[in-house]
């Protein structure tokens, strides 16, 4: 865990690195459950591909386990000091070991939706991978994207499913920016968070992690 400056303020984050010591960097955006062990291991995944992740505390450490209670956190987030932690974060990433010139976001639920809000945010995020992604207080301005996004959705997501990201793919060829939606049969929403016997699928997590990981490589040299 480090801490970091926030627009004035200070947030904390988890940070990843590889043996290297310096990669690309990616911004990791938890779920609404908050920072747990999963979004984690999602950073420390991200290490081990080479990049430099750090996923930033977006509740300030609360954490949630029942859907009830996630529910409310997320619905209680400030957008405002959300927008600060983003920006924040991406400045700790850059005093980190992270390399080039453009940084990656990537969110899952609550958090797809603020990775895209963190690639209008910054000039630095040049990729973003929104995840099955939803935060109806959350609204970019896709005309500031400054690079090609990926959304990944499950058909059988009743949240953030085809339609929903379907919806935010068409608006963002519509401001002239690059999108491309994948959806995987048969999957649910957060498919790829293994500590949820209920919602993890396996096959098309793997493929998803795939795509993710190659979008960041391909877009961050």
């Amino acid at each position: 865990m480090i801490e970091f400056a926030a627009n004035g303020g200070t947030a904390k984050g988890y940070l990843a690195k590889p043996a290297s010591g310096s990669g690309p960097g990616v911004i990791v955006v938890q779920e609404w459950w908050g920072l747990n062990d999963q979004i984690k291991g999602v950073a420390d995944k991200l290490a081990q591909e080479g990049f430099v992740a750090l996923a930033p505390d977006m509740y300030h450490g609360d954490m949630a386990t029942e859907p009830g209670e996630a529910g409310k956190l997320m619905m209680a987030l400030n957008v405002e000091q959300a927008e600060k932690d983003l920006r924040g974060a991406a400045q700790a990433l850059k005093a980190n070991g992270a390399s080039g010139q453009k940084l990656g976001a990537i969110g899952f639920c609550m958090g797809g939706q603020l990775a895209l809000y963190a690639g209008t945010l910054s000039p630095d995020v040049g990729a973003v991978v929104d995840l099955y992604g939803i935060h109806p207080a959350v609204k970019p301005d896709y005309s500031k994207l400054q690079g090609p996004v990926l959304l990944i959705a499950g058909d059988q997501d009743p949240m953030a499913g085809p339609e929903p990201l379907g919806g935010i793919e068409r608006d963002i060829k519509a401001a002239g920016k690059s999108a491309e939606l994948k959806v995987y049969p048969g999957a649910g929403h957060a498919f790829l968070n293994e500590q949820r016997a209920d919602a993890y699928n396996a096959e098309a997590a793997s493929d998803a992690w795939s795509r993710t990981v190659n979008h960041l490589k391909s877009n961050l040299k």
